[in-house]
């Protein structure tokens, strides 16, 4: 799932948009909808999602875009329109896609840095994404920053797969590894101050 916001709002990837973001997130799940993983870029949020049918799908998702809205406008003291338009969806069917999804959505960050020619560390994890509480990393930073403790020792904003594609069945490809290369080259959107997360 993609959601882009509207242009002339200021980057998501902020420390307060972020925690409330999360919180939104956390709050979205249901015993047929839930949010597995995530990323928050500056413009627009990855999510991969579960849901029991399209229909569930339609309405847990407006239901989820409702509540970031929200939060995102109290958040920036404005009001009016959050995204640019409807989510977009795209349904995974094959381990292969699923495992390609979820290095796409984790690394997403990743792939913007490299496209500012930016480096960076090959243990390094997105603050900004499911990434701090993924269980399935090929292999784990010996010595973990003290940012990432600290978010570990947080709640889990997302819920466990249920179906096997997710849960299990893209496991058949490998481990994710934290250095994997990113995503293709994307459409960069500056940050637009120094409080945004790195990258």
């Amino acid at each position: 799932m993609t959601l882009r916001l509207i242009t002339g709002l200021p980057s998501l990837r902020r420390h307060h948009l972020v925690a409330r973001l999360r919180r939104s997130i956390a709050s979205a799940h249901r015993d047929d909808f839930r949010v597995v993983h995530f990323a928050v870029l500056a413009n627009h949020l990855h999510l991969v999602v579960e849901a029991t049918d399209a229909i569930t799908l339609a309405r847990r998702m407006q239901g989820l875009a409702i509540r970031i809205a929200r939060t995102t406008n109290r958040a920036l003291a404005r009001r009016g329109r959050v995204f640019a338009e409807r989510y977009h969806a795209r349904a995974l069917r094959t381990p292969r896609e699923v495992r390609h999804a979820l290095a796409y959505v984790l690394h997403n960050a990743r792939g913007h840095a490299a496209a500012r020619d930016q480096r960076l560390s090959s243990t390094w994890i997105d603050p900004c994404s499911s990434g701090p509480w993924f269980a399935d990393w090929r292999t784990a930073p010996a010595h973990p920053p003290p940012w990432l403790v600290a978010l570990r020792r947080q709640p889990d904003p997302t819920r466990p797969a249920r179906t096997w594609l997710l849960a299990t069945g893209w496991r058949r490809h490998g481990a994710i590894a934290l250095d994997e290369r990113g995503p293709p080259r994307p459409e960069v959107r500056p940050a637009r101050d120094a409080s945004d997360w790195s990258p």
